[in-house]
């Protein structure tokens, strides 16, 4: 991670002042009374993919992955102490796939894009395109695989967080010792309609360190054109620490009225792309999802990760379940390269079957009732 510092200097020369401050990014003066500093940071990710069941026909596939164990990213994040306690903050990040060297089409250029106010005694407030507090809760208290910021390509709690992101939302977090809570708003921006389109969201941690983290979260979507149909999702789970070993567990719901049709714009996804995934077919989900990580020496991580989601669909062919395993291998060979081998098996039944369920945002990969994919890559973070 490269750390560039800009620090204001003052030189008397005949009555003037000279002022500069020279980094990678930018050039501007600041007042004396400020200090900044921004950090440019990013994660370069890519391996080689197996899967059966790739196509309609039943055919595998082997393909440079357009995204490994992480999501590849770059991006700014930066803070301004404005003194008393408080700073200003800011992130902008954008996700691309290091096999093409195109942009994620999934996101928006920037798809975290965020800028606020944190106080030590008050909080911190932030405003623009941001994670929703239900994945906020599950990062930090749940979620498979902990070491690893994101997993791209097999991360299955990542579909029942109502697109992780969230656009046009005014996020509030406050702490008090080891609980955090959280509350956000959406706003859907249709005049006339203040409701629709807009989203709600809402989440408790008990955060002490090790051994034990708990979390639990709420959220609440609404169409924009059909301003009365609701998508909701609860989550709420924990993980227990004993040595090198954690152990997690957590559990999902998704809920839609019957009018809610994916008219959704802070969501990732239009419509048209909902439907493709199957999105708009169910009624409710129920996501159960556990698992243990073992860290051998200071350089291994080994995982082992069981999903079981249940379907009621609209009508009663999309009815269906999901049963998923998967299998890690993780080395670092210094503090910011590793190299990795996954293995995951899926079984579809029903109306779950052609679904988006692998935790990308991206049409699915899997076209029958089983499916097996193997990964090795390799990840450098700077």
């Amino acid at each position: 991670m490269m750390k560039v510092r800009r620090v204001f200097c003052k030189t008397a020369r005949r009555g003037g002042i000279l002022a500069g401050v020279i980094s990678t990014a930018t050039l501007y003066a600041v007042p004396a009374s400020a200090q900044s500093l921004v950090t440019f940071y990013g994660v370069v990710d890519t391996g080689i993919r197996y899967t059966t069941h790739a196509n309609l026909n039943g055919d595998s596939a082997i393909r440079l992955a357009n995204g490994g164990a992480t999501e590849s990213t770059f991006g700014f994040k930066g803070t301004e102490d404005l003194g008393g306690g408080t700073k200003v903050v800011f992130q902008l990040e954008d996700r691309f796939f290091p096999n093409s060297g195109v942009i994620d089409p999934a996101y928006p250029f920037f798809n975290t894009a965020l800028v606020g106010l944190q106080s030590s005694s008050y909080g911190k407030l932030t405003m623009g395109r941001q994670l929703n507090p239900l994945s906020d809760a599950v990062l930090s208290a749940f979620v498979t695989n902990p070491w690893l910021p994101t997993f791209y390509q097999f991360r299955p709690e990542v579909m029942m967080a109502q697109g992780v992101w969230t656009s046009n939302m005014v996020k509030y977090a406050a702490r008090w010792q080891y609980l955090t809570a959280e509350v956000s708003y959406a706003f859907g921006g249709n005049a006339g309609a203040f409701g629709a389109g807009s989203q709600i969201g809402a989440s408790l941690l008990y955060l002490p360190g090790e051994p034990l983290r708990l979390g639990a979260a709420y959220l609440d979507s609404r169409d924009a054109v059909n301003s009365s149909a609701h998508l909701k999702s609860w989550t709420a789970g924990g993980s227990y620490s004993f040595g090198n070993t954690t152990l997690m567990a957590g559990w999902a719901v998704n809920r839609q009225d019957n009018g809610f049709v994916g008219n959704f714009p802070n969501g990732p996804f239009s419509q048209p792309e909902l439907t493709a995934l199957k999105f708009n077919t169910f009624s409710s989900r129920k996501m159960f999802f556990g698992g243990v990580t073992q860290q051998v020496g200071d350089a291994t991580h080994l995982s082992a990760n069981v999903w079981r989601t249940i379907q009621t669909g609209k009508t009663q062919s999309a009815d269906g379940n999901s049963t998923q395993f998967q299998l890690l291998a993780d080395y670092n060979w210094s503090k910011r390269t590793d190299t990795y081998l996954e293995v995951d098996y899926s079984l579809y039944r029903g109306g779950m079957v052609g679904a988006q369920f692998q935790g990308i945002n991206g049409l699915s990969s899997a076209f029958g009732t089983t499916q097996l994919g193997i990964m090795a890559g390799l990840r450098h973070m700077f």
